[in-house]
Parts: C-alpha cells; sequence; structure tokens
C-alpha cells in the first residue's frame, strides 16, 4: 500500500514540477504576456450559477399558483416576491459585474401571477448567464459595489450567495407547505 501511494504521489508530483519549470522558463526568458490565462475564476464558479439557476427556476415552475402569495408571517416576502426579487436583482448584480447597465424595466416584485413570474426569473438568468463567460482579465478589474470596492468576480461571486440565500427560503415555503423542494428530488 505504501509503494502505490508513494508511486501516485510521484505521477501527481512529475506534471505538477514540469508546469513549475516551463513557468520558470517563460519567466526567465520575460515571456509574462505570452502566458496566456486559462479564465479559470470565473469558469469555476460558474457550475454554482448553473446549479441555483435551476433550483430556483424549478421552484418557480414546480410551486402551485395558488401558494404564490404564501409568507410565513408578515413580517417576509411571499413565495412570488421572492421570486419578483431575485429576477430584479439577476440584472442588477450582472449588470453591474458587466458594466454593460441595463434593467428589466420593470418592478417584477410587483408581478403576482404565477407565469409572470416564471417568466421574470428565466428572463433574469438569461439576461445574467453571458456574465459567466467573461474572461478572467475582466473578471478582476476593480469596482465598488454597494460602496465597497471588490472586482467584478466578487460582484458574480455575490450574486450566486444571493441567489442560494433565497433558494433557501423557498426551501421553507416549500417544506412548510408539504412539498419537498426541487434540491431534494434527486435528478437535478
Amino acid at each position: 500500500m505504501k509503494r502505490l501511494s508513494l508511486a501516485v504521489l510521484l505521477l501527481a508530483l512529475v506534471p505538477a514540477s514540469q508546469l513549475l519549470a516551463q513557468e520558470h522558463e517563460h519567466a526567465e526568458a520575460g515571456e509574462h504576456e505570452h502566458m496566456q490565462s486559462n479564465d479559470a475564476a470565473v469558469k469555476s464558479i460558474a457550475p454554482l450559477h448553473d446549479m441555483v439557476k435551476g433550483y430556483l427556476i424549478a421552484s418557480a415552475e414546480q410551486m402551485p399558483e395558488d401558494l404564490y402569495g404564501y409568507k410565513p408571517n408578515d413580517e417576509v416576502r411571499s413565495f412570488g416576491q421572492i421570486i419578483g426579487h431575485v429576477a430584479n436583482a439577476l440584472y442588477m448584480f450582472c449588470n453591474s459585474a458587466t458594466g454593460e447597465g441595463g434593467s428589466p424595466g420593470e418592478n417584477f416584485e410587483e408581478r403576482t401571477s404565477k407565469a409572470g413570474l416564471v417568466e421574470a426569473i428565466k428572463m433574469g438568468f438569461d439576461a445574467c448567464d453571458a456574465a459567466y463567460t467573461m474572461g478572467d482579465m475582466k473578471a478582476m478589474e476593480d469596482m465598488e459595489f454597494f460602496g465597497n470596492p471588490t472586482t467584478r468576480l466578487g460582484v458574480l461571486t455575490f450574486n450566486i450567495a444571493h441567489n442560494w440565500e433565497h433558494y433557501g427560503n423557498l426551501v421553507v415555503y416549500f417544506r412548510a407547505n408539504g412539498m419537498v423542494p426541487p434540491s431534494s428530488q434527486g435528478g437535478m
């Protein structure tokens, strides 16, 4: 077993050491510009965006229309208002991150029909998806968001966290109504 572990470790170290040697050679030759980024930063978070996107859209589609007005108490948003809020926020986060501006043209939180809110969340994600294809050079540009210094990547990461936060709200709404939320259904 020790020999197998040592062999696996050596196999892992050889490519890593070759990569470091190549980087060192390029650095010595002054070829910093020659080395291209593989745009790994945004690509590494895009699957999280896609996952929560699937859960939020499935939530909007699966909740019966008569429960779109449901809220556990008067202090919180209804199910439908959360869907509308997330749709609005997708435009705000992603348009800020890309610098392209633009808004949905309406407050989706004021929509009340299931069909209108399902459409709104899909439109929000459609408007946001392109932001998760930006290259690392642009993603690492400094910017200010909510009065704080960050990067475009920071805003995209905040967007994902915001979406997961509100998906967590919706999970409670599903469970409180005796339903299984999309993330617990399997197959997604």
